[in-house]
């Protein structure tokens, strides 16, 4: 069974009220038992996110002190370069103290891996923005 991995560093994008926002990146510090514990970055500075992962279901939910992060764990795998990409995307809400609070957006975050063992196959090709954060991670985007 594939979980979420850990520790691990995400590119992530999120729109608020159909405007984007920035790119930036999301880590997983740790998933003990179904806690998770992390940080989250758009503008230079870590913010703690803290939450929840349900494996039998592969949704997360996190909250920082600016938003609240629901969403999905999908995987992609590409045989033809042995590469697992880990999409995670949902929605959000932000909260007080943030000048957007009670808007919501949308928000999608990936990151890969090396595919070791059998790929999953899936007709789905993963959202655009998962090539695009992707490219955050591996120095092709700037913030």
């Amino acid at each position: 069974m594939v979980s979420v991995p850990f520790p691990s560093q995400w590119g992530i994008h999120a729109s608020v009220g159909g405007r984007p926002v920035v790119y930036g990146t999301f880590n997983i510090n740790s998933v003990t038992g179904n806690r998770v514990a992390g940080s989250i970055n758009f503008r230079d500075r870590d913010i703690p996110i803290n939450g929840y992962w349900e494996e039998s279901t592969k949704q997360i939910r996190v909250d920082s002190p600016y938003a609240s992060y629901s969403g999905n764990l999908t995987i992609s795998d590409d045989p033809s370069i042995r590469i697992r990409h880990f999409i995670l995307s949902g929605r959000l809400i932000m909260k007080p103290p943030s000048l957007q609070a009670g808007e919501y957006g949308t928000w999608l975050a990936t990151t890969d891996t090396g595919l070791t063992g059998s790929p999953i196959i899936s007709n789905a090709l993963p959202p655009v923005g998962a090539f695009l954060t992707s490219n955050l991670l591996h120095g092709g985007v700037g913030r």
